[in-house]
């Protein structure tokens, strides 16, 4: 009997339309293009400034352009995972209010809050739905709107952030396309490295934490980029050696869009030819949970059938991993 896999079979991104670009955030901070692009590879980003809208509002149009494309029923759907660390509230979920925007009255969500990891947790997580009979629809949401909580005195952080996401089908496959394997990692001792110091239940809002700035992104870069370096490379070697492969038999890298300096390492450490690693930071900047489905709603055109594509994403907790899956479309099909 074939073993049945959760198989993408479809994406979808969404990006706002107003565009913040290096020109523009000179006039807020000291820094400058050079600056910026030298150390982050990052052009521009995309800002959510679309008034009364919030996260679930880029979740709705992805969803739709992802049912849209096969024609799928709103009502046919059974499961939504969003990863998002900043739904539009905080509960009740996301992925319930995206359920009822778009009309899937048939289904249920919850978000999975994983930070920049979100999308590989919530993947995966998914997968098992489909994996075990339960769903034959799940859709995974991967996104972000980190211009809500990021602070544009500071230069270390405003650089990088960006609003956006995208989101994929997961659908039953016994042909052999699907998540094959993934390894997932969590260190919770960096929640001291990266984090946003207050609004939860340990430090609540007041006026004293607005006041001091404690409701926005805090990273300790150096350290981020130490553990990301080595936490992507590690599980990606991992990943592969388990399922016996090595960096020729993989068609894809897709690596979270967190810097190019990190995405270049990570390659260099894998070695990994740059031409086959999906990169788009330059355009959107790191979007969180964002960045993969991004990347692969990016270079859709590109997949083919039986391509075999490793994801791989580090984020704040700290969170880490890899996933592998053979792609199940042609993808200048549906493009």
């Amino acid at each position: 009997m074939s073993r049945k896999l959760a198989a993408i079979t479809g994406v979808q991104g969404y990006l706002p339309e107003d565009i913040l670009t290096n020109a523009q955030l000179e006039t807020m901070v000291e820094t400058s293009d050079e600056w910026i692009r030298t150390r982050t590879g990052i052009k521009q980003r995309h800002i959510l400034r679309k008034e009364g809208w919030g996260a679930s509002d880029m979740g709705v149009e992805m969803v739709k352009g992802l049912l849209e494309k096969p024609g799928t029923a709103p009502e046919e759907v059974d499961l939504l995972l969003c990863a998002t660390i900043t739904g539009d509230r905080v509960f009740p979920d996301t992925a319930n209010t995206i359920l009822d925007k778009v009309g899937a009255k048939n289904a249920f969500g919850y978000d999975i809050s994983a930070a920049c990891s979100g999308f590989l947790y919530a993947l995966s997580t998914g997968a098992k739905f489909i994996e075990s009979a339960t769903y034959q629809k799940v859709i995974v949401v991967g996104m972000d709107v980190m211009s809500s909580i990021i602070d544009y005195t500071d230069r270390a952080t405003c650089i990088i952030f960006g609003d956006g996401g995208g989101a994929v089908m997961l659908e039953a496959n016994e042909e052999g396309p699907g998540l094959q394997d993934a390894v997932l990692k969590a260190d919770g001792h960096g929640r001291h490295y990266l984090n946003m110091k207050a609004g939860g239940s340990l430090h609540p809002a007041t006026a004293e934490t607005v006041a001091n700035r404690e409701h926005f992104v805090y990273q300790e870069g150096r350290t981020v980029f130490k553990h990301a370096v080595n936490g992507m490379t590690h599980t990606v070697q991992e990943l592969l050696e388990r399922n016996e492969l090595s960096t020729d038999d993989i068609d894809w890298l897709v690596p979270h869009q967190a810097n190019i300096r990190i995405i270049n390492s990570v390659a260099n450490a894998l070695d990994f030819p740059l031409e086959r690693v999906m990169i788009n930071i330059d355009r959107y900047g790191n979007t969180t949970a964002g960045t993969l489905p991004l990347c692969l709603w990016d270079y859709e055109e590109k997949l083919r059938k039986g391509d075999k594509i490793v994801l791989t994403a580090f984020g704040g907790g700290f969170t880490w991993g890899a996933t592998y899956l053979v792609w199940a479309y042609d993808g200048s099909a549906k493009a």
